[in-house]
């Protein structure tokens, strides 16, 4: 059966993984539709993959222009939201909270989101069994969050938070659609990279772009309705600094992580 997949937010990092995946384990029947913020065509990417360009999760059309450019495509099988924003920030008078980098964060992890699917909903372009998959990190658990990791990155953290009640929102309304959201795993990005966490790379589990979307596509494979709404960590608490320490040893993979 044809199949198709949209990757929001697919130039780099685990974005550009999961479209290189779907391409190298998929037939030519499958579309690939994969979102840039830029105006023209990546290069380097497998011709298999249709570029949607213009797509700024930052606008308040961003639902609008990716609905405009899939005009008669038929209900798209997969929706994987990923597009973030991080920057650091902490409680010290030179590096607290910046007010546009906040409203970036939170623009950009959790209500963009919520056009994009709203609009998908209502062009159609979201039908039964259709499965939105939004990228969310471990960070966004208000549990998991302890005094030994400290306190900081504030949007960081309560954007990927807002992101999870949006998400399980999306799954009360879309009664017929699948709404997951996930912990991918801490990766070795160029995002972790600027933020200065390749320090924590090596002790903190960090894993490939690749291998994240690897086990992201699984996990994607094996959805259905039960897990609709639901929070979890498709590769379980491997990379997830405070998940023996809240939650306890011997833990599963996946990992049902606490909101």
């Amino acid at each position: 059966m044809m199949s198709s997949i949209l990757v929001v937010g697919a130039t780099r990092g685990l974005g550009a993984a999961l479209v290189e995946e779907y391409a190298s384990n998929s037939d030519s029947s499958t579309r690939i539709f994969g979102t840039s913020r830029s105006d023209t065509k990546p290069t380097g990417f497998p011709e298999q993959i249709k570029w949607l360009t213009g797509i700024d999760l930052s606008q308040s059309n961003v639902g609008e222009n990716l609905v405009s450019q899939l005009k008669s495509e038929k209900p798209l099988d997969v929706v994987i939201i990923n597009a973030g924003r991080f920057t650091t920030e902490d409680f010290s008078a030179d590096k607290g909270p910046n007010w546009d980098e906040e409203v970036a964060m939170y623009t950009i992890s959790s209500v963009a989101p919520v056009f994009v699917v709203h609009r998908l909903a209502h062009a159609n372009l979201l039908g039964h069994g259709s499965k939105v998959i939004l990228v969310s990190s471990e960070a966004g658990s208000i549990t998991l969050r302890h005094e030994k990791e400290g306190g900081g990155n504030y949007a960081h953290h309560a954007s990927k938070a807002a992101l999870n009640m949006a998400g399980k929102l999306l799954s009360i309304d879309l009664k017929d659609v699948i709404v997951s959201i996930v912990h991918p795993g801490f990766m070795r990005t160029e995002m972790t990279r600027n933020v200065g966490f390749d320090k924590h790379w090596d002790a903190g589990g960090a894993v490939t772009s690749e291998a994240a979307a690897k086990s992201l596509v699984e996990w994607t494979e094996k959805l259905d309705f039960s897990k609709s709404g639901e929070y979890w960590a498709p590769r379980g608490p491997r990379d997830i600094g405070m998940a023996e320490t809240v939650l306890g040893k011997n833990l599963e993979t996946p990992l049902k992580l606490p909101w």
